[in-house]
């Protein structure tokens, strides 16, 4: 029956496209036209209120399913800032009864606006040079920051400009940590031979990595590493783990 029917219609479209216009064939489309059009057009509009339900209903579950997930990621996150104040506070309170110094801490930095005026095309992820020196009161191993994250410190300081030496050059490293529930600290160093990605290294072996987690300064010096030259404040942001994020 199938091959029947599809045999009926290869003829009859050979028929159709062979024929003139004023041929049975057509005179019989153009009927069945007119006669189903008014039809057509009155289902169109009888069932338009019901197509419109049908994408109400599907905008509104798919509207609901997004708030649920939304609300979940809020949750989530306000978990998270209320643990994060709650050892903030413990944070300060203990410093304030050990009596550390805060000599290092962040609050005892200014920012200082500076442009890089020299960078080497060939070598543009060791070494850049800015115009701000010290007399607007930079100094050696100070931490230097683009959009908001550690990108490397200084190195050389003449009165007017300095020398920064990048977090991606082949011989940098800096004390990490991750923004996880145990704050797990590691070592943050170039990946050799490829410029464009960092791996933490040095972690214990219990850290529970996940892809998307904040890293920031952990604010030590290794007495292990003596790449690690210098002692940033605490905190400052530097990058999240990629999705690629694997224990080595």
């Amino acid at each position: 029956m199938l091959a029947l029917l599809v045999a009926v219609s290869l003829i009859l479209l050979t028929a159709y496209f062979g024929e003139s216009p004023s041929s049975p064939l057509h005179s019989v489309q153009r009927g069945i036209v007119q006669v189903l059009s008014p039809v057509q057009t009155g289902a169109s509009k009888v069932l338009s209120p019901v197509r419109d339900i049908a994408n109400w209903v599907s905008d509104t579950l798919r509207a609901k399913h997004q708030r649920d997930r939304l609300q979940a990621r809020v949750n989530q996150l306000t978990y998270e800032v209320d643990t994060l104040k709650t050892a903030a506070a413990e944070n300060a309170q203990l410093r304030r009864e050990v009596g550390l110094d805060q000599n290092i801490g962040i609050a005892n930095f200014r920012p200082v606006g500076a442009n890089v005026i020299e960078r080497d095309p060939n070598v543009w992820y060791q070494q850049v040079e800015v115009d701000a020196g010290s007399d607007e009161g930079v100094t050696a191993g100070d931490p230097v920051l683009a959009d908001g994250a550690l990108v490397g410190d200084i190195t050389a300081v003449d009165p007017s400009v300095s020398f920064v030496t990048l977090i991606t050059d082949h011989a940098y490293a800096v004390g990490a940590q991750i923004l996880d529930a145990n704050s797990d600290d590691g070592i943050l160093a170039p990946s050799v031979g490829n410029q464009n990605q960092l791996l933490l290294q040095e972690l214990p072996g219990n850290a529970n990595i996940q892809a998307g987690d904040q890293v920031v300064t952990s604010g030590f010096r290794s007495p292990s590493n003596s790449q690690l030259a210098s002692l940033y404040p605490a905190g400052l942001p530097i990058g999240k783990i990629g999705p690629w994020a694997e224990r080595l």
